[in-house]
């Protein structure tokens, strides 16, 4: 950071400044903790400081990465008696602590007047409302499994058609390994491996099992040939990524379907700000898919802000502005397209939005396959349990029946 001393002059024109806009600085005043600082991330969240600039607050913007991070630090000052005016969670169980400590205030008018209970997914309601009462604002939803190809990439494998099942898609990373190129674009992080386990439980097992084994976890469904089967296709994809895999970042393996080496990534929807970085068009130089069949889950998270227990009016009123600001829908359209995101409210206008995002809200018409990404149903300490049996998995020898038997232990504990 540069110091600059200021001459009596430019002081005497600073302070005058000062008191010409005062009136402007006037408003609520709203700490913002977040962790969007990646620099499509960082354009994105610009877009929701302006609306909330221009209905009148201040913003004050602290960016904490990485997100375990800035959560960290969140529940910390919360716990701590200074909190933030509002700080990002994900849209899932993260916070139901906080919420049963009674270290949040609710926005139960603003839900109330803008009426979310018709306008947001039934998924993120049941995550945000708790006992009758609305404990956060979620400001986008995310698909976590879409499916991701390479133009360039299935041209010369001599893939013609958009894989369209299962078989298929394995039919065609058959034949990206055989023109020499890397089928499957993948970092070797248990996160990511996490989300190659829903897509294969989502699009093989369906939305029955899919509930069945996350929702309600089910001794018969955990055991079942079924879920045998979504195993051993989890496990078939690694023979397809490349030995550079572990340990790579996600925008590294996106990276490599933009250079045509690999053909195929599954990955969130965030991988489109990747594309778009390299001027890729959907349809013209990548695919993207969101599930194998007409009626497989469309997996939804997203990012949600919680307001923390205060009883200072001027903050209860910041928060109150932050909610109905971000909410707006012009101001959730604008964000979302740097994004990679979908607006959270059903009635926002997507026309002008990308092929892939207008294909993702044409979807969530179907209420029926709306369904809740794998932390929606599961506790932080289950999903880590389970990641680390998918992550033993994956990388070694383990018998799929071993990897079977120890995630039903992992969720039945």
């Amino acid at each position: 950071m540069y110091k600059y001393r200021l001459s009596g002059i430019a002081a005497a024109a600073l302070a005058a400044l000062s008191l010409a806009t005062g009136a402007q600085a006037a408003g609520p005043r709203a700490e913002v903790l977040h962790w969007w600082t990646s620099s499509s991330e960082s354009a994105a969240v610009r877009k929701y400081a302006d609306a909330y600039r221009a209905a009148g607050g201040v913003w004050v913007d602290t960016a904490v990465a990485p997100a375990d991070q800035a959560k960290a630090v969140a529940i910390n000052r919360i716990i701590g008696g200074n909190p933030p005016t509002a700080a990002q969670f994900n849209t899932t169980k993260q916070f139901r602590d906080l919420i049963e400590q009674g270290s949040l205030n609710n926005v139960d008018d603003i839900a109330a007047r803008d009426k979310w209970d018709q306008l947001l997914p039934a998924p993120m309601l049941d995550v945000i409302r708790v006992k009758g009462h609305y404990y956060a604002l979620p400001v986008d939803i995310h698909m976590s499994t879409w499916i991701w190809y390479s133009k360039a990439a299935f041209k010369k494998a001599g893939i013609v058609k958009e894989p369209a099942t299962p078989d298929e898609l394995f039919a065609a990373l058959d034949k990206l390994k055989a023109a020499g190129l890397v089928g499957l674009a993948h970092g070797g992080q248990a996160w990511q491996e996490n989300i190659l386990f829903q897509a294969m439980l989502a699009n093989i097992g369906g939305k029955e099992l899919y509930l069945a084994v996350l929702r309600d976890r089910d001794p018969k469904a955990l055991n079942s040939e079924a879920f045998r089967k979504v195993l051993s296709a989890f496990k078939r994809l690694q023979s397809y990524v490349d030995v550079g895999s572990p340990n790579r970042n996600w925008n590294d393996a996106t990276a490599m379907l933009i250079s045509g080496k690999a053909g195929v990534q599954i990955m969130g929807d965030w991988a489109k700000g990747e594309f778009a970085a390299a001027r890729q068009t959907p349809g013209k130089d990548f695919g993207c898919i969101a599930g194998l069949g007409a009626n497989v889950p469309y997996l939804i998270q997203g990012d949600a802000f919680v307001f923390p227990k205060t009883n200072n009016p001027d903050a209860v009123k910041a928060q109150k502005l932050l909610a109905t600001a971000m909410m707006a829908p012009a101001a959730q359209l604008e964000f979302s397209k740097l994004k990679g995101s979908l607006p959270v409210r059903s009635d926002v206008d997507v026309s002008s939005m990308d092929a892939c995002a207008q294909a993702g809200m044409a979807i969530m018409k179907d209420k029926s396959r709306q369904v809740g990404m794998i932390e929606v149903f599961l506790t932080p300490d289950q999903n880590g349990a389970l990641q680390d049996v998918l992550t033993a998995f994956w990388n070694t020898r383990m018998p799929v029946e071993k990897a079977q038997k120890s995630i039903a232990a992992a969720l039945l504990d």
